[in-house]
């Protein structure tokens, strides 16, 4: 079951503003929930912003090893 603050900020990741799009990527990387990774790869591979595209890779490598070190997260 996704977190609703998660299901809120992957919403956002589709907001006209490269700077609210950057605010909802960051929000994810720091909530580290996996339900988040398929949205931030949709991200890295069709945004518009080289800048929005690049977060969302970090955002994602962060989140994707965050759960091989931590599993019951």
């Amino acid at each position: 079951m996704i977190n609703r603050l998660v299901e809120y900020h992957i919403a956002r990741l589709e907001d006209k503003s490269p700077a609210v799009r950057l605010k909802s990527i960051r929000e994810l990387a720091l909530l580290g929930d996996k339900a988040a990774l398929p949205a931030l790869e949709q991200v890295y591979r069709n945004d518009e912003d080289p800048e929005v595209r690049r977060a969302a890779q970090e955002a994602g490598k962060a989140i994707f090893f965050r759960q091989r070190a931590e599993p019951d997260r």
